[in-house]
């Protein structure tokens, strides 16, 4: 898919990986670029920016996902790419002395905005995409989707059941003219990082939200399921698959490392 003369749709585009979205995508000769974050203000600075849209939008909440999809249609015309990109990095502590938790609060959250975030959006963008012949969904999840998240069980949970649901949708919509990407990096030098302890998830190192995003256009581009801008990602893939219970020996050690060095 070319994105040039597309209106295209950004939700947690306020800033990070969706901000320099919005701005890919708009370099890329978008018609329109809608931006969508729970902080009105900052969307509306972006928009800005760029010649765009914004809207004030809790991604959690399904009327508000059906809001922006529909004002968006209404105003500049059938959205041709929806991102679903917003995310939370909450739920983080390597010291947790059970991965169920205390309380269902983080996982309800990260299960609102990691996973139903989508299937809201597939809901209702879905039939409207069936009747004019396709479109196309790109989901930013996390390296953690298809590996882990250690100190953090219900980011890593949620990220996983985002995975099965973009697979689904591809599977089901493919003979409909519908795509999908799945955006999964490692560390990418965003406030969400900064504001959690370092972890495995950096090792590799940090990259640019603008590098990311430059990744999720070629992807996009080339009509790829999964986008992997840390390119080590499908070696670790492969040794997880190759033998599952050494790389949870692998996994424990790490967590067994982080608890050493956090309990200093």
């Amino acid at each position: 898919m070319q994105v040039g003369g597309k209106i295209v749709v950004v939700t947690g585009g306020a800033n990070g990986i969706g901000q320099a979205l919005c701005e890919t995508f708009h370099k890329a000769g978008a018609k329109k670029v809608v931006v969508v974050d729970l902080d009105g203000e900052r969307a509306k600075a972006v928009a800005d920016g760029i010649g765009g849209a914004s809207f004030k939008c809790d991604v959690g909440r399904e009327n508000d996902i059906k809001h922006v999809i529909d004002e968006t249609e209404r105003q500049f015309g059938p959205i041709d790419l929806f991102c679903s990109n917003a995310g939370i990095g909450g739920g983080f502590d390597p010291m947790s002395p059970n991965a169920g938790g205390t309380s269902d609060e983080p996982w309800m959250k990260s299960w609102a905005i990691h996973v139903m975030a989508h299937v809201y959006a597939a809901r209702h963008l879905v039939p409207l995409m069936k009747e004019r012949g396709g479109g196309y969904f790109l989901n930013t999840i996390s390296a953690a989707g298809l590996l882990s998240q250690v100190g953090s069980p219900a980011y890593s949970t949620t990220k996983h059941a985002a995975v099965g649901f973009a697979e689904n949708l591809a599977i089901s919509h493919r003979a409909h003219g519908i795509k999908v990407s799945i955006l999964c990096p490692q560390g990418v030098d965003t406030n969400m990082l900064k504001n959690i302890p370092k972890g495995p998830q950096s090792n590799d190192g940090n990259l640019s939200p603008e590098q990311v995003a430059a990744d999720a256009l070629a992807g996009i581009e080339a009509e790829t399921f999964l986008i992997l801008p840390h390119k080590q990602v499908i070696d670790y893939m492969r040794k997880k698959t190759e033998n599952y219970d050494r790389w949870i020996g692998g996994m424990a050690k790490i967590q067994a490392k982080m608890r050493e060095e956090f309990g200093k």
